[in-house]
């Protein structure tokens, strides 16, 4: 079990502490709801989350069929609605280069990113557009 110790700081802004780690993060509403966006917002940290969460059991799968990652990076989009204010879609560009990669393997990553666990805990009308881009080395 993961803790965290938050605080709210005024001005619409947040300060959240991870507990084992002592790492801390501030949040700040965004330009359009209030805020001055000199952080990350709450919603940001979500779409964030999602490729974190996606990349991170690539690395997993990875392993387990014992491929060589070269590189990943990606970018992540987050576009909110107004009615009620929600994230409505996240997308994102997952680009990665292995050694060798097979096409079955090529599906197996993908199958293991997409079940996440933040994949797998966002509400189904989010839209979850996620491109993945294989290069071999």
């Amino acid at each position: 079990m993961t803790k965290f110790s938050s605080e709210y700081l005024g001005q619409l802004r947040t300060s959240i502490t991870h507990l084992q780690s002592g790492e801390t993060i501030t949040t700040d509403a965004p330009k359009d709801n209030q805020g001055e966006g000199k952080y990350f917002s709450p919603t940001d940290l979500v779409a964030a989350a999602l490729g974190s969460c996606m990349v991170t059991i690539i690395g997993i799968k990875a392993n387990s069929l014992n491929l060589k990652i070269t590189s990943i990076t990606w970018e992540s989009e987050k576009i909110m609605d107004t009615n009620p204010r929600r994230i409505s879609q996240v997308k994102l560009d997952i680009n990665m280069e292995f050694e060798e990669i097979t096409e079955k393997q090529k599906e197996q990553i993908v199958r293991a990113a997409e079940s996440c666990p933040v994949a797998m805990s966002l509400h189904a009308d989010l839209k979850q557009n996620v491109n993945f881009n294989f290069k071999n080395a």
